[in-house]
Protein backbone atom coordinates (compact mmCIF):
# COMPACT_ATOMS: atom_id res chain seq x y z
CA UNK A 1 0.00 0.00 0.00
CA UNK A 2 2.94 2.86 0.74
CA UNK A 3 4.64 1.67 -2.49
CA UNK A 4 1.25 2.13 -4.41
CA UNK A 5 0.67 5.67 -2.56
CA UNK A 6 4.67 6.95 -3.00
CA UNK A 7 4.48 6.03 -6.77
CA UNK A 8 1.09 7.87 -6.96
CA UNK A 9 3.09 10.37 -5.84
CA UNK A 10 5.25 10.25 -7.88
CA UNK A 11 3.35 10.64 -11.29
CA UNK A 12 0.82 13.52 -9.60
CA UNK A 13 4.22 15.38 -8.81
CA UNK A 14 5.84 14.73 -12.30
CA UNK A 15 2.71 15.51 -14.32
CA UNK A 16 2.14 18.78 -12.31
CA UNK A 17 6.00 20.01 -12.46
CA UNK A 18 5.72 19.58 -15.96
CA UNK A 19 2.90 22.76 -15.73
CA UNK A 20 4.85 24.69 -13.21
CA UNK A 21 8.50 25.84 -13.66
CA UNK A 22 10.90 28.36 -12.19
CA UNK A 23 9.28 31.16 -14.69
CA UNK A 24 5.40 30.29 -12.80
CA UNK A 25 6.57 32.82 -9.84
CA UNK A 26 7.99 35.16 -11.77
CA UNK A 27 5.96 38.62 -11.82
CA UNK A 28 4.86 40.11 -14.95
CA UNK A 29 7.15 43.36 -15.86
CA UNK A 30 5.26 46.70 -15.97
CA UNK A 31 2.53 45.01 -13.80
CA UNK A 32 2.07 46.85 -10.71
CA UNK A 33 -2.12 47.25 -9.44
CA UNK A 34 -3.73 47.21 -6.36
CA UNK A 35 -4.85 43.77 -5.52
CA UNK A 36 -8.82 43.32 -6.03
CA UNK A 37 -10.97 40.55 -6.75
CA UNK A 38 -10.04 40.30 -10.54
CA UNK A 39 -6.26 40.08 -9.64
CA UNK A 40 -6.77 36.95 -7.45
CA UNK A 41 -8.56 35.16 -10.07
CA UNK A 42 -7.26 31.77 -10.98
CA UNK A 43 -6.46 31.39 -14.83
CA UNK A 44 -10.00 30.22 -16.66
CA UNK A 45 -11.99 30.90 -13.07
CA UNK A 46 -15.25 32.78 -13.74
CA UNK A 47 -17.07 35.18 -11.82
CA UNK A 48 -20.79 34.10 -11.30
CA UNK A 49 -21.98 36.88 -9.28
CA UNK A 50 -20.70 39.53 -8.20
CA UNK A 51 -21.98 42.18 -5.69
CA UNK A 52 -21.45 45.44 -2.98
CA UNK A 53 -22.98 46.63 0.01
CA UNK A 54 -25.81 48.73 -0.60
CA UNK A 55 -24.54 52.41 -0.22
CA UNK A 56 -27.43 54.00 1.86
CA UNK A 57 -27.58 51.13 3.38
CA UNK A 58 -23.60 50.82 4.36
CA UNK A 59 -23.42 54.41 5.64
CA UNK A 60 -26.57 54.72 7.13
CA UNK A 61 -25.79 51.06 9.15
CA UNK A 62 -22.76 52.88 10.56
CA UNK A 63 -24.23 55.80 11.50
CA UNK A 64 -27.16 54.53 13.16
CA UNK A 65 -25.93 51.30 14.62
CA UNK A 66 -23.81 53.18 17.78
CA UNK A 67 -25.08 55.84 17.82
CA UNK A 68 -27.36 55.62 20.66
CA UNK A 69 -24.39 54.35 22.92
CA UNK A 70 -22.30 56.63 21.47
CA UNK A 71 -24.39 59.79 22.49
CA UNK A 72 -25.14 58.38 25.85
CA UNK A 73 -21.39 58.16 26.52
CA UNK A 74 -20.89 61.69 25.35
CA UNK A 75 -23.83 63.10 27.63
CA UNK A 76 -21.88 61.58 30.84
CA UNK A 77 -18.96 63.01 29.99
CA UNK A 78 -20.11 66.34 29.18
CA UNK A 79 -22.38 66.65 32.76
CA UNK A 80 -19.33 65.56 34.36
CA UNK A 81 -17.25 67.93 32.63
CA UNK A 82 -19.90 70.64 34.22
CA UNK A 83 -20.35 69.41 37.28
CA UNK A 84 -16.02 69.80 37.61
CA UNK A 85 -16.33 72.93 36.44
CA UNK A 86 -18.09 74.70 38.93
CA UNK A 87 -15.77 72.79 41.43
CA UNK A 88 -13.12 75.56 41.36
CA UNK A 89 -10.85 73.24 41.24
CA UNK A 90 -6.62 74.37 40.62
CA UNK A 91 -5.53 74.33 36.69
CA UNK A 92 -3.80 71.23 37.50
CA UNK A 93 -6.83 69.30 38.12
CA UNK A 94 -8.63 70.49 34.77
CA UNK A 95 -5.67 69.15 32.91
CA UNK A 96 -5.76 65.94 34.45
CA UNK A 97 -9.61 65.78 33.53
CA UNK A 98 -8.91 66.64 29.75
CA UNK A 99 -6.29 63.89 29.67
CA UNK A 100 -8.74 61.58 30.99
CA UNK A 101 -11.31 62.12 29.00
CA UNK A 102 -9.31 62.18 26.32
CA UNK A 103 -8.98 58.51 26.58
CA UNK A 104 -12.21 58.11 27.95
CA UNK A 105 -14.37 58.91 24.58
CA UNK A 106 -12.17 56.61 22.41
CA UNK A 107 -16.07 55.05 22.35
CA UNK A 108 -17.33 58.16 21.06
CA UNK A 109 -13.67 58.42 18.62
CA UNK A 110 -14.42 55.20 17.57
CA UNK A 111 -17.86 55.58 16.50
CA UNK A 112 -16.87 58.90 14.69
CA UNK A 113 -14.55 57.30 12.42
CA UNK A 114 -16.43 54.05 12.10
CA UNK A 115 -19.19 56.79 10.22
CA UNK A 116 -16.39 58.99 8.56
CA UNK A 117 -14.51 55.85 6.61
CA UNK A 118 -17.91 54.64 5.64
CA UNK A 119 -18.40 56.05 2.32
CA UNK A 120 -14.54 54.81 1.59
CA UNK A 121 -15.20 51.02 3.42
CA UNK A 122 -18.75 50.81 0.99
CA UNK A 123 -16.29 51.61 -2.09
CA UNK A 124 -13.57 49.30 -1.32
CA UNK A 125 -15.91 46.35 -0.22
CA UNK A 126 -17.10 43.37 -2.70
CA UNK A 127 -18.30 40.06 -2.70
CA UNK A 128 -17.60 37.01 -5.73
CA UNK A 129 -18.71 33.58 -6.20
CA UNK A 130 -17.19 31.45 -8.68
CA UNK A 131 -17.54 27.64 -8.99
CA UNK A 132 -15.13 27.02 -6.03
CA UNK A 133 -15.08 29.63 -3.86
CA UNK A 134 -16.15 32.67 -2.43
CA UNK A 135 -14.53 36.20 -2.62
CA UNK A 136 -14.79 38.22 0.18
CA UNK A 137 -13.02 41.97 0.19
CA UNK A 138 -13.03 44.53 2.77
CA UNK A 139 -10.64 47.85 3.46
CA UNK A 140 -9.86 51.43 4.55
CA UNK A 141 -6.26 52.38 4.46
CA UNK A 142 -4.91 48.61 3.13
CA UNK A 143 -7.34 45.48 2.28
CA UNK A 144 -7.82 41.97 3.51
CA UNK A 145 -9.00 39.74 0.74
CA UNK A 146 -10.67 36.14 2.12
CA UNK A 147 -11.08 33.12 -0.29
CA UNK A 148 -13.83 30.48 1.23
CA UNK A 149 -13.90 27.07 -0.48
CA UNK A 150 -17.68 26.10 -1.16
CA UNK A 151 -16.77 22.21 0.71
CA UNK A 152 -15.98 23.84 3.79
CA UNK A 153 -18.24 25.51 4.28
CA UNK A 154 -20.09 25.18 7.72
CA UNK A 155 -23.79 26.86 7.22
CA UNK A 156 -24.94 30.09 5.85
CA UNK A 157 -27.58 32.57 7.41
CA UNK A 158 -29.43 35.35 6.37
CA UNK A 159 -29.91 38.21 9.54
CA UNK A 160 -32.25 41.47 8.47
CA UNK A 161 -32.77 43.90 11.63
CA UNK A 162 -34.02 46.53 12.22
CA UNK A 163 -31.67 48.87 10.59
CA UNK A 164 -31.74 46.13 7.60
CA UNK A 165 -35.19 46.45 6.95
CA UNK A 166 -35.40 50.47 6.55
CA UNK A 167 -33.45 49.89 3.89
CA UNK A 168 -34.77 46.77 2.26
CA UNK A 169 -31.77 45.12 2.62
CA UNK A 170 -29.76 41.87 4.36
CA UNK A 171 -26.54 40.66 5.61
CA UNK A 172 -25.90 36.96 4.65
CA UNK A 173 -23.08 35.15 7.27
CA UNK A 174 -21.11 32.82 6.16
CA UNK A 175 -19.63 30.05 8.59
CA UNK A 176 -16.32 28.55 7.98
CA UNK A 177 -15.76 26.08 11.11
CA UNK A 178 -14.75 28.52 13.62
CA UNK A 179 -14.59 31.93 11.56
CA UNK A 180 -17.81 33.72 9.84
CA UNK A 181 -17.71 36.04 7.50
CA UNK A 182 -20.10 38.66 6.72
CA UNK A 183 -21.66 39.77 3.06
CA UNK A 184 -23.23 42.98 4.33
CA UNK A 185 -26.07 45.20 3.49
CA UNK A 186 -27.14 43.40 0.35
CA UNK A 187 -30.39 43.68 -1.94
CA UNK A 188 -32.29 41.00 -2.15
CA UNK A 189 -30.38 38.91 0.30
CA UNK A 190 -32.85 35.93 0.28
CA UNK A 191 -32.44 35.20 -3.49
CA UNK A 192 -28.54 35.24 -2.97
CA UNK A 193 -28.85 33.62 -0.11
CA UNK A 194 -31.06 30.22 -1.75
CA UNK A 195 -28.45 30.76 -5.19
CA UNK A 196 -25.43 30.66 -2.79
CA UNK A 197 -26.83 27.64 -1.11
CA UNK A 198 -27.98 25.72 -4.20
CA UNK A 199 -24.06 26.45 -5.82
CA UNK A 200 -22.88 25.42 -2.28
CA UNK A 201 -24.89 22.44 -2.22
CA UNK A 202 -23.60 21.32 -6.47
CA UNK A 203 -19.99 21.28 -5.50
CA UNK A 204 -19.75 19.60 -2.52
CA UNK A 205 -21.91 17.07 -4.25
CA UNK A 206 -19.23 16.97 -6.91
CA UNK A 207 -16.18 16.50 -4.70
CA UNK A 208 -17.61 14.31 -2.43
CA UNK A 209 -19.54 11.68 -5.27
CA UNK A 210 -17.99 12.76 -8.43
CA UNK A 211 -19.71 12.02 -11.48
CA UNK A 212 -17.95 8.93 -12.35
CA UNK A 213 -18.97 7.05 -9.33
CA UNK A 214 -22.70 8.07 -9.15
CA UNK A 215 -25.03 4.92 -9.52
CA UNK A 216 -27.85 5.47 -12.56
CA UNK A 217 -30.31 5.20 -9.43
CA UNK A 218 -29.62 5.23 -5.53
CA UNK A 219 -32.85 3.51 -3.59
CA UNK A 220 -30.81 4.61 -0.66
CA UNK A 221 -31.12 8.15 -0.61
CA UNK A 222 -34.86 10.28 -0.87
CA UNK A 223 -35.20 13.29 -2.89
CA UNK A 224 -39.00 13.86 -1.49
CA UNK A 225 -40.29 13.69 1.75
CA UNK A 226 -44.05 13.34 2.47
CA UNK A 227 -46.13 13.63 5.83
CA UNK A 228 -46.15 10.49 7.89
CA UNK A 229 -49.96 9.34 7.59
CA UNK A 230 -49.85 10.10 3.71
CA UNK A 231 -46.70 7.73 3.85
CA UNK A 232 -48.41 5.13 5.53
CA UNK A 233 -51.45 4.90 2.96
CA UNK A 234 -49.06 4.25 0.42
CA UNK A 235 -47.46 1.05 2.29
CA UNK A 236 -50.97 0.21 3.10
CA UNK A 237 -51.87 0.90 -0.86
Amino acid sequence: METLIAISSFFLQNEYMKKIDEKFFVYPEGEKKEATIDSLLAPGEEVLWRGKPNRKAFIGNAIIRFLPFALLWLCFDIGFVVMMFFTGAPWFVYLIMAIFLLFHLIPVWAWIMQAVSASKRQKEEEYAFTPTRILIRKGFIGSNTVSVPYISLTSLNLRVGLIEKMFHVGDIYIVEGNNKYVLEDLEHADFILSRLEEIAHAVKTDIIFPNAYRPNENPGYQTGYVKEEDQTKDNIQ
